[in-house]
């Protein structure tokens, strides 16, 4: 997928005007991508219209008119784009109080070994940005992308399943028809 342009990007006031129109259609292409999988785990897949959609809310509401901010938030939200054979998506870890966040976010230690993507009876271990990644905790949002092999890629439109082997939290989810469809051209 081709990343952003900054010439793409909105000038705040234009991004207002067009907003009331864009906001729903984005919700409910989120909403299409957005994929849970056991009670705590929130994988919402990423592509060029997603990522687009989230630089222009954040320059919203950090009011960013600076030219070189807004290549900085272009520059860091490309990353979330995913290439040629990958799936890209920001992983929530959620937990409904503070201290129950708390607990799991230390429980869940090395979850970065233990989420994987599986199609065509192959497993695709994700891939986690090391940033984010601590002796102690982890962060409640993660950005994780899944490398495909062309076999997997040629499988999936048919059927694919997220996993989690954690010894803390084991959950698999077979992804809808729907989900298939749409996540299906995110890794061409």
């Amino acid at each position: 997928m081709r990343p952003i342009e900054v010439s793409e990007i909105k000038h705040i006031a234009d991004y207002e005007i067009l907003r009331p129109e864009w906001r729903p259609k984005m919700m409910a292409l989120k909403d299409r991508r957005r994929i849970r999988v056991g009670d705590n785990l929130t994988f919402l897949f990423e592509n060029r219209d997603t990522v687009r959609y989230q630089i222009q809310e954040m320059m919203r509401i950090e009011r960013l008119q600076n030219p070189h901010e807004i290549a900085h938030e272009v520059a860091t939200y490309n990353d979330l784009i995913p290439a040629t054979g990958e799936l890209s998506a920001c992983l929530l870890i959620e937990y409904e109080t503070p201290a129950e966040r708390d607990v799991w976010l230390r429980n869940l230690l090395g979850l970065e070994h233990h989420i994987w993507l599986e199609a065509g009876g192959q497993r695709s271990r994700a891939k986690f940005d090391d940033r984010q990644i601590s002796t102690d905790r982890l962060s409640s949002v993660q950005y994780i992308k899944f490398q495909l092999t062309p076999e997997q890629m040629a499988a999936f439109p048919n059927g694919a399943a997220i996993v989690v082997d954690h010894p803390k939290y084991p959950a698999e989810l077979s992804l809808t028809t729907e989900q298939l469809r749409e996540l299906s051209a995110d890794y061409v």
